[in-house]
């Protein structure tokens, strides 16, 4: 069994004026397996995982209550409701009275519906419990039912050190005691922990005990029993004595003195002890029981370096009848969950990335799967995305954007170098099929790739035929967040050269990398007039020619915009127009403003 669906009417952020059991205010769907919910600070993932920990509870022995701030905007009620799918016969054998089916005959499968509905008054919340059942309040749940509905939980800040230690109701006794091989025997019979203890107590206690001196010292009794009990007779009364043992022979007692650590280690770093402790909660989750093994974890990144983060996301992710529930701010994580499996979080609602719910086709999925690197993940977290086809844009749009006044850095732009033309496959992340629209701003910038002819000059019938298969190819992006800026002409490299406002640093930026070029040098304070043929020919690849170096003139030429404090740049300058476009579509710029 795992959750299918969360269904939430004003909790937290999710809310509405309107209250319409048939529109809920927020709907998550969830695989049975991994599933990653993403998204910028403050987009609600804490609230999904806190709404299904109030109505399932987790197997640790922490209160979890409905708050005043749970409550949209101090609306008087809210409701969360979990459908369970997938349940084996063993299991919904354990919820049969308020079991749902969908489907009929041999083909009806069980439902199960959790409904955990709260009112407040006169701001007191009204006593509350959660329910199950298909029908609008559902029915009370016993607590056997309950307990087979409980979810282990790894809350963001976890303290592996003070949780794994021995002490009083330690979260290591807890993870243990849930465990069947600690449960009560039928018959009262003890566990063999307790008989051991028991022994063990017993010649404690008589070596305490003892009161035989040997070779004329104190017996052991003299020295230390018989001082503690003379005290004590004179604090509290004659009738009482002192009792000396481990612990009394109880198997809560017992589990609370064992700690665990790494065998053999010492002095185990934050990233190691969290590891350790997310390997013992997860002990819940491989018992041989009916019950729901459902992990909810908070930023599994913390305190894990990047490989240590791929090592654990890649563990989880094989285990095949367990659900978990996460969430990062990871683009590591990010590239390497299955990109189905992921669910962003914005703007009051979420949008999972599965098959049936975007417009990526299998071929997609398949490409993105073996591209879709750490650093392109950031387009996951980003409020704006900027798709280029090389480094050279990736280098020099953020400098262009600073001199035009828009820090891609404040406003959360991230630029994503896909490395081709196979930006189709990034962009149509952001195409729905559900009937949402993601809104974040996308602009892929993309070369026009009609080379010049032999003289110099451009056909221009070449350049609008290819410019007219370029937007047909993007037809799909028509009336979406997500636009296409075209190079005016051949390439990035070509429109700066012609730049009105870059053109001079373009050149010195060429001269300077290919420096043993005698055409590229300049003559006097002139370039030579042999400059454009011999770029040209360079950057066409032209038989019997060395290219130029895209990366290196894009370094030089983007410290030379940064520092100089002289240079403007405007629109005015049709052959940047559309890197100034795609940067204020990304900012989310509107008529200059």
């Amino acid at each position: 069994m795992y959750i299918s669906e969360l269904k939430l009417w004003n909790f937290r952020k999710y809310g509405q004026d309107e209250w319409n059991l048939e529109k809920p205010h927020l709907v998550v769907p969830f695989n049975s397996g991994t599933n990653v919910l993403i998204g910028e600070n403050d987009s609600g993932k804490t609230a999904i995982i806190d709404a299904i920990k109030l109505v399932l509870k987790t197997h640790a022995y922490e209160w979890i209550k409905v708050e005043k701030e749970d409550f949209y905007e101090n609306s008087d009620k809210l409701r969360i409701e979990i459908i369970f799918r997938g349940l084996k016969d063993e299991e919904a054998k354990n919820f049969t009275e308020w079991l749902g089916w969908e489907g009929e005959g041999d083909y009806a499968k069980p439902v199960l519906r959790l409904i955990l509905y709260v009112e407040q008054k006169n701001e007191r919340i009204l006593p509350y419990e959660v329910k199950a059942g298909m029908g609008e309040t559902g029915y009370s749940l016993n607590a056997e039912a309950r307990d087979y509905l409980k979810s282990t939980y790894l809350k963001a800040l976890r303290d592996a050190d003070n949780e794994l230690i021995a002490k009083r109701n330690s979260r290591l006794s807890q993870i243990l005691q849930g465990h069947e091989l600690f449960k009560k025997k039928e018959g009262g019979e003890k566990h063999e922990f307790e008989k051991w203890l028991i022994e063990t107590n017993e010649k404690i206690r008589n070596w305490f005990n003892d009161a035989n001196s040997k070779n004329g010292i104190k017996s052991n009794k003299e020295q230390i029993k018989d001082v503690i009990d003379n005290f004590l007779q004179a604090f509290i009364d004659d009738k009482i004595g002192s009792e000396l043992k481990l612990s009394d022979p109880e198997i809560k007692a017992i589990l609370e003195k064992i700690s665990l650590e790494i065998e053999g280690a010492k002095n185990l770093g934050l990233g190691t002890m969290n590891r350790l402790y997310m390997a013992a909660e997860l002990l819940h989750l491989k018992k041989d029981w009916n019950g729901l093994k459902l992990a909810l974890v908070e930023e599994l990144e913390a305190h894990l370096h990047p490989q240590a983060q791929m090592k654990v996301i890649e563990a989880l992710q094989k285990e095949r009848d367990i659900q978990f529930i996460l969430t990062t701010h990871s683009p590591n994580l990010a590239s390497k969950v299955d990109i189905q499996n992921l669910i962003i979080c914005k703007d009051k609602d979420v949008y999972s990335l599965s098959d049936d719910k975007t417009k990526l086709y299998k071929s997609d999925y398949k490409f993105l799967k073996r591209f879709l690197d750490v650093t392109k993940s950031n387009l996951f977290f980003a409020k704006g995305v900027i798709i280029v086809e090389g480094m050279s844009e990736e280098i020099i749009i953020p400098e262009i954007a600073k001199k035009l006044g828009y820090d891609l850095t404040k406003h959360e732009v991230s630029i994503v170098n896909v490395g081709s033309t196979a930006y189709l496959h990034f962009a149509k992340i952001f195409l729905r099929n559900d009937g949402k629209e993601l809104n974040i701003p996308v602009s892929v910038v993309t070369d026009l790739d009609v080379r010049p002819i032999d003289n110099g000059t451009f056909e221009e019938e070449k350049e609008n035929q290819r410019r007219q298969c370029i937007k047909e190819s993007f037809e799909a992006f028509n009336d979406t967040t997500v636009k296409l800026l075209i190079a005016k002409q051949w390439t990035l490299e070509w429109c700066l050269y012609k730049s009105k406002y870059l053109s001079k640093f373009f050149k010195e930026s060429v001269s300077e990398v290919h420096s043993g070029t005698e055409e590229f040098k300049k003559d006097g304070d002139n370039f030579k007039p042999e400059f454009e043929s011999k770029f040209i020919d360079k950057l066409a690849k032209k038989s019997g020619t060395s290219s130029i170096d895209k990366v290196a003139i894009a370094g030089v030429l983007a410290e030379k915009i940064s520092v100089d404090n002289t240079l403007i740049i405007s629109e005015d300058d049709e052959f940047i127009k559309y890197i100034i476009d795609a940067i204020k579509h990304a900012c989310r710029i509107q008529n200059g403003n």
